[in-house]
């Protein structure tokens, strides 16, 4: 048994032993390659190690860190699987001078087994007949990799994976085989056509992972019947991670006037419908986004109350202001604004402008329900903001919940990137 071994510059430890799961390439002092003669210690910048063979990883002084997959393409080096020895996870037989070796029964049961553990946290809080989030990468110990649980409305589980970083891609099979066993799919999507592929020197690819089927799809979520494009929606196809949130606003719009803005499939929207608000305007600039929503509206028998628009939202809140608009209730759930840590600044300009015009058409007492899904943009940077917006709009906030991602998103602690979705519910006056 012989494993590569990375080792840190001095007190560059301190996020990994507090549960951070990667190592950055600046982060690294040298590496220690095995080679059937021992070990030869190699600059990163001069490392001969395999990309995508595992190493253990160890501070300046020694001390053993954890278990992951080497990347010398990405910023990202190396991806932690565990904190115990890459024996423990390949098994005693394994050895990075015959990667072969690495695909082994010990491969397949580690991966089988965190699969395994994430399916059953949910089933704390989703039926089978739910759709969730089942593997949320590192948050769930099998980094770079996610996988969304569809169960349509006939009751087939489609899956829907993306292998976003070397680190899942090497064990593409065993990720897999596990999820058959465990799940049972009717079907499996491959949406790897995320650009962050490309920062792992991956090539973007999607398409059936055995049998073709349909890719248009029927839900149903908390009520509410939702077509989703499994090839063409954004991401995965659907945003699972609102699925609470938007329950909350179907209790919270009876009799309101609702504006829903960014709808993309118009689920906020629905949800306000079958909660029994007066009238909806669903809004999104996306072509596609509009259509799809319309099919939804279709779907539940909801254009009696609910219609669409195809505009720009900054362009629309202008000018319902100018022209003394006024809703009961305000929902803004824009894309990320902030997809770098370069971008927050100007982010910071867009999440207040729409966040004030939007108090500006509230009503006395209306509900305004913002979201950032942005990690970048983090929560005291948002909530600052809300309060900034506020302060320029005259108006006063109450804010009544603090929210975030459904319990298929878990957060993991030491790594704040887990924890990205803001969703506040505040009373505006």
């Amino acid at each position: 048994m012989k494993f590569s071994r990375v080792f840190l510059k001095s007190k560059e430890e301190e996020e990994l032993r507090r549960g951070f799961p990667w190592v950055f390439d600046n982060e690294i002092s040298f590496i220690k390659v095995a080679t059937d003669k021992g070990y030869i210690q190699q600059e990163l910048e001069d490392c001969t190690l395999e990309n995508g063979l595992p190493v253990e990883v160890y501070s300046k002084g020694g001390l053993f860190l954890g278990s992951g997959i080497y990347n010398k393409k990405s910023k990202i080096t190396v991806r932690i699987l565990s904190r115990n020895s890459c024996e423990s996870i390949f098994g005693k037989e394994a050895s990075t001078l015959i990667p072969s070796s690495l695909h082994s029964q010990d491969t397949r049961t580690f991966f089988q087994k965190n699969i395994e553990t994430a399916y059953e946290a949910r089933f704390l809080f989703y039926s089978k007949n739910d759709s969730y989030r089942l593997i949320f990468g590192e948050a769930d110990f099998i980094p770079g990799f996610i996988c969304d649980r569809f169960c349509d409305i006939n009751g087939r589980v489609f899956l829907v994976v993306q292998f976003l970083s070397l680190s899942a891609e090497v064990f593409r099979s065993e990720l897999i085989d596990g999820l058959r066993t465990v799940c049972r799919p009717f079907a499996i999507y491959e949406r790897s056509d995320a650009s962050v592929r490309e920062l792992e020197g991956l090539e973007l690819k999607k398409g059936w992972i055995g049998s073709e089927q349909d890719p248009i799809i029927t839900i149903r979520e908390n009520g509410v019947l939702i077509s989703i494009d499994l090839e063409n929606g954004q991401k995965t196809g659907y945003f699972l991670d609102q699925k609470d949130n938007r329950k909350l606003v179907a209790s919270l719009a009876k009799g309101k006037r609702v504006l829903d803005t960014f709808c993309h499939t118009g689920a906020f929207g629905l949800n306000a419908v079958a909660g029994g608000a007066k009238s909806v305007v669903a809004v999104d600039i996306s072509e596609s986004a509009i259509s799809n929503t319309e099919m939804n509206i279709g779907l539940n028998k909801a254009g009696c109350v609910m219609k669409v628009m195809c505009i720009d939202v900054f362009e629309l809140l202008r000018k319902f202001e100018a022209s003394g608009e006024k809703f009961d209730m305000i929902i803004l759930d824009p894309p990320a604004f902030a997809k770098s840590a370069s971008r927050v600044q100007k982010a910071y300009g867009g999440y207040k402008e729409i966040n004030l015009r939007a108090m500006n058409l509230l009503e006395s007492g209306g509900i305004l329900v913002s979201c950032s899904c942005s990690h970048f943009f983090d929560a005291q940077r948002f909530y600052g903001m809300l309060h900034s917006a506020a302060i320029d709009a005259k108006r006063s906030i109450q804010i009544l919940k603090k929210r975030g991602a459904g319990p298929d998103h878990p957060v993991l602690c030491g790594y704040p990137k887990s924890e990205y979705l803001k969703c506040v519910v505040m009373r505006v006056i």
